[in-house]
């Protein structure tokens, strides 16, 4: 079958995968409204193209935290790869590093900081869950640092695992054949199978509920990476992260996978630009699956986009070939998009260029008529009096 669009890969998955381990990756939250609404809402902004623009020469480009990279495309923190495929991990690195963009990996890896940097160049970053034990956390990053891994991805929105349903029924646990590798010797590398999910009770028992502000700046002191604040949704606490010293804000709803009935992250990204206010580079993540999201999201003022059901799905149905093809994908159609909306270069894609169901009303610049003039004139050729039938 010849795939021609992201979203095909998920089926191939579903086809291929374990059940319990597609609706580990597939599923969100208690009822998944918000799963829903990360999709959804991308098709309710719609676009605003120019024409008559030279569109010969484009150039998707761009640089974060000062690395030059081929797209504002890159690659979320998932954890488990193996699980969708025995390269896990380490092939979805090596499909990044080819599509010259940022792989992020995951603390609950199955391939270690190690592993991956062995793959060959890249860059990555490092996804950083704060466990109870700091000294644990200090290792980790120190290894991810001689790794050559370039930031921490610090995951603030799971002080516990959000209710995942499918998890429960399916009993989930990681394989027997595999393991968490980053912990391998630290005697965190099990998840036991329990009487309901077995990563919810791992979670519970490691993970420091206890992070805060305070531990952002605990964190600087121990490494010098630049640290992304990952799983931020409102314009309060993309202001405590700036004074906090965060690098840079992943507007995130851990892929609908925490608390349901959150907005979509595409929903609550202008807030948080607007907060932010061009101090440090706000991305986003969730529901990307279309290279028109990518140009959406940068409209609204994202620097890049992250994805992560899209690996997971592409490296299930064709391990590194399949990532490589999704990222090649999205990257021409948001190609095609700038191209079809009159934008040449990154800087060019402006919030004039889509409409959302949050915007005020258009009025043309040459109408010089207030809103309350034109409601009158509209008001009044509704009750002008008809005319008097003619008598006999």
């Amino acid at each position: 079958m010849e795939i021609t669009n992201v979203s095909e890969y998920e089926a191939i998955a579903k086809e291929k995968l374990p059940k319990m381990v597609y609706d580990y990756y597939a599923s969100g939250a208690e009822d998944q409204w918000t799963l829903k609404e990360n999709r959804n809402a991308f098709s309710r902004i719609l676009f605003r193209p120019r024409v008559l623009v030279d569109v010969s020469n484009i150039d998707v480009t761009t640089s974060v935290l000062g690395f030059k990279i081929s797209m504002p495309i890159m690659i979320a923190p998932t954890a488990m790869l193996k699980m969708a495929h025995p390269e896990g991990e380490c092939a979805t690195a090596r499909a990044a590093s080819a599509a010259g963009t940022i792989m992020t990996l995951s603390s609950w890896g199955t391939s270690s900081v190690e592993e991956v940097a062995a793959t060959g160049p890249g860059i990555r970053f490092f996804q950083l869950y704060v466990f109870k034990d700091r000294n644990v956390v200090t290792q980790l990053v120190r290894r991810a640092e001689r790794s050559g891994f370039k930031a921490i991805a610090l995951t603030v929105d799971t002080p516990r695992l959000g209710r995942r349903e499918s998890d429960i029924k399916n009993r989930f646990v990681l394989p027997p054949h595999l393991t968490l590798k980053n912990f391998e010797g630290l005697d965190l590398g099990q998840m036991e199978r329990t009487a309901d999910s077995g990563l919810a009770s791992y979670v519970a028992s490691q993970v420091d509920r206890s992070l805060n502000w305070k531990d952002v700046k605990w964190l600087q002191t121990i490494t010098q990476l630049p640290i992304l604040v990952k799983g931020v949704l409102t314009a309060e606490d993309a202001k405590i992260a700036i004074q906090a010293g965060a690098a840079g804000i992943i507007v995130s709803n851990h892929g609908a996978r925490q608390l349901d009935y959150v907005p979509a992250t595409i929903t609550a990204l202008e807030e948080v630009v607007q907060a932010v206010r061009g101090q440090i580079p706000v991305f986003v993540d969730g529901g990307v699956r279309r290279g028109t999201d990518v140009f959406k999201a940068l409209a609204l003022g994202a620097t890049g986009v992250f994805i992560g059901r899209p690996v997971v799905f592409s490296l299930a149905a064709d391990g590194e070939a399949g990532v490589r093809k999704v990222l090649q994908m999205l990257r021409d159609e948001f190609e095609l998009t700038m191209v079809l909306s009159g934008c040449r270069t990154l800087k060019e894609i402006t919030r004039h260029h889509i409409k959302t169901e949050w915007d005020p009303p258009r009025l043309a610049p040459s109408q010089g008529k207030d809103m309350e003039h034109l409601f009158h004139e509209r008001h009044c050729m509704f009750v002008r009096v008809r005319p008097k039938a003619a008598s006999n």
